[in-house]
């Protein structure tokens, strides 16, 4: 993991969320990784990953563990095209909420963000 001046625009966070951002990449595999971004300035992270190694399996395995759903309520799920994008809210701190796009299936395109997620907190602000 390493902190890195700037980041590729697929990697960054909805145009409102880019205010005082940070940036690390994070590598997974010997072809596969994670950028993840934060903000001095907004409650929020963002965090995409992808490259030479499927990484739907891995993260459908997170979703649907008991673990993460003790810890996760689903409120909504969306497809388009061939992404499928599911919001949550933390059961702990209702505040937290955490939107995570995958592809749908296994197998799918590895020459794209194959995983992004944007966890933000309301600070009734």
């Amino acid at each position: 993991m390493g902190l890195v001046e700037r980041v590729e625009e697929v990697n960054l966070p909805p145009r409102q969320m880019r205010r005082a951002m940070h940036y690390w990449r994070i590598n997974s595999t010997p072809t596969a990784g994670y950028v993840l971004v934060v903000s001095d300035q907004v409650p929020m992270c963002h965090i995409t990953g992808g490259g030479g190694t499927d990484l739907q399996p891995s993260v459908q395995s997170v979703l649907s563990s008991p673990a993460f759903n003790k810890r996760w309520e689903q409120l909504q799920t969306n497809s388009k095209a061939d992404m499928t994008t599911t919001t949550f809210r933390s059961r702990e701190d209702p505040a937290l909420s955490m939107a995570i796009s995958r592809a749908q299936q296994p197998g799918q395109r590895l020459d794209r963000v194959q995983v992004l997620a944007t966890a933000t907190y309301q600070t009734g602000n």
